[in-house]
Order: C-alpha cells, then sequence, then structure tokens
C-alpha cells in the first residue's frame, strides 16, 4: 500500500549561506512547500507568529542566540517537528538539552545522505503528531458534546419534571427520528428552555 503523499511546509533557521544552499538542494521538490528562510532566532520567532511550520531547521549557532532555546521553546505548541545542526564539539551538552523536548539534534559536519534521512524521520514524525492531533480535536468535539447534552438534561428535568434516564431517552429518541445528531437536539432544548 504506498504512502499517501503530504506537503510540509518547512523554515530553515541559519545564518550560514553555505548551510542554506546545502539545504535548499535536498528541500526542492513538491514534497517541501513552502519553504522559508531565517537568519536569526529573532526573525524566526516572527515567522512563527505568521503562521505555523511543519518542520524548522535550526543550524546552530545563530548571530542572536545559539538556538537552542528557540527549538525547545517551539517544540511545546505541538505540532512543528525541529531538527537541530550543532558542532561536534558542543553536540554532547546541545543533545542533552534538547533532547528531552523531542529535537532531533545531528552532529555537524555531516553528509547530505544523512540530512535527507533526518528529514524521512521527521516527516513520519510529523504524522505521528497530525494523527494525534486529529485525535485530541475529536476528544475535544465529544467532551463538547457530553457537556451540551447534559445541559439539555438539566433543562428537561428542570422544565418538564423528567428524570434523568427518561432526559436522556428523549433526546436519544429524538435524534434518531430526526437523523441528527444528539447535539443538535440538545441545542435545540436549550434554546427552548432558556
Amino acid at each position: 500500500m504506498p504512502l499517501k503523499e503530504h506537503v510540509y511546509s518547512v523554515l530553515v533557521v541559519s545564518a550560514a549561506e553555505k548551510f542554506n544552499k546545502s539545504i535548499a538542494a535536498l528541500l526542492s521538490g513538491k514534497v517541501y512547500e513552502p519553504v522559508h528562510y531565517a537568519g536569526s532566532v529573532n526573525a524566526a520567532q516572527r515567522a512563527t507568529l505568521e503562521r505555523l511550520y511543519d518542520i524548522i531547521i535550526i543550524n546552530t549557532p545563530l548571530p542572536d542566540d545559539f538556538g537552542v532555546k528557540f527549538a525547545t521553546e517551539i517544540t511545546l505548541n505541538g505540532s512543528s517537528v525541529v531538527m537541530l545542526f550543532a558542532r561536534g564539539d558542543v553536540y554532547p551538552s546541545v543533545y542533552e538539552k534538547v533532547c528531552d523536548y523531542g529535537v532531533f539534534a545531528v552532529r555537524k559536519p555531516v553528509q547530505p545522505i544523512t540530512v535527507a534521512q533526518a528529514l524521512d524521520w521527521l516527516k513520519a514524525t510529523r504524522e505521528r503528531l497530525r494523527g494525534m492531533e486529529k485525535k485530541v480535536v475529536s476528544i475535544r468535539d465529544k467532551m463538547e458534546e457530553i457537556k451540551i447534552v447534559n445541559r439539555a438534561k438539566w433543562a428537561l428535568i428542570n422544565s418538564c419534571n423528567m428524570t434523568e434516564a427518561d432526559a436522556h431517552r428523549y433526546i436519544e429518541k429524538q435524534a434518531m427520528d430526526r437523523c441528527v445528531t444528539r447535539r443538535e437536539i440538545a441545542e435545540t432544548i436549550i434554546k427552548t428552555y432558556k
């Protein structure tokens, strides 16, 4: 079964022109669109306020900050996956700071084939996050529906002297008879008995 093709938005945070050119060669094609570049942490922060990115690639150090704090903070929003490049001499301490946040740390210098493989890992991780985001939205929707249905039950209990079980059955039956969701019935009941 072939994998479904996705398009990933990318922010490259790097002040090094050589790095930017080599990463641009790996990000060509229709899989990575759009690809934006920021030369500093401040520019990257502004870019992330304007839109969400699927993948953020950080080449340390940056002119205004090393980049570790930005990398860890950006993962807290939950939707972006981050890859951070660090020189070999500082890599162990950088890895220690970012690993608990799920930031992928890569030791420089690195071969293009390794970066291409790391990009595949980032895409796989982004898809996993995408699936989790859908589940979270589904759970939130279900919780909201339960709240609304419970409010409707209380409206029926208070206004029509029904028991909780009778109110529940009434909402269920109305939803089945009218071929609509329980939420729609509950919202109508709430409006009626306000």
